[in-house]
């Protein structure tokens, strides 16, 4: 009995370490993503992601409706690209609630967005990521973007 209750638990500390590992590398992933982002690379940004995937962004507009608005991911990369290199812009990530299951994760990341060092805007990113490879790429993102409310 004792053997048993010690494989047991053994075997869950290995599922944990596994999880948490998996956590890890997926932190790793959308820290890359943004540093990426803050040079412009396309190319690192490209390969991170799994195909063309969807961005969403949710607002609220003057009426105090909430919009919905998509683009695609190769547009996001046009636009970033074309930022001119005078301008400066820094999203801040403020943490991380990252969720493992398998080849699947979810990681929650509150921002601040600064844009030649003034503030613009607050929000939630929600990124979904699929391990291929033991590789995490993202799958999908959508984001909130806000100016009330927020930490700064």
């Amino acid at each position: 009995m004792k053997k048993l209750i010690l494989l047991i638990v053994f075997s869950l500390s290995l599922g944990i370490q596994a999880q948490d590992t998996d956590s890890e590398a997926v932190k790793t992933t959308i820290i890359n993503f943004f540093e990426a982002f803050h040079k412009q690379d396309t190319t690192a940004l490209k390969i991170m992601a799994k195909g063309n995937i969807k961005l969403q962004s949710i607002t609220v507009n003057k009426e105090g409706k909430s919009v919905l608005t998509e683009s695609e991911y190769s547009q996001f990369l046009k636009s970033i690209a074309s930022i001119p290199k005078e301008n400066t812009f820094e999203e801040k990530l403020l943490d991380f609630n990252i969720q493992v299951d398998g080849n699947m994760s979810n990681a929650w990341t509150p921002y601040e967005f600064w844009y030649n060092g003034n503030f613009s805007h607050c929000g939630v990113n929600s990124f979904q990521l699929i391990k291929e490879d033991e590789e995490w790429k993202i799958i999908y993102l959508v984001d909130t973007r806000r100016r009330e409310g927020c930490l700064k």
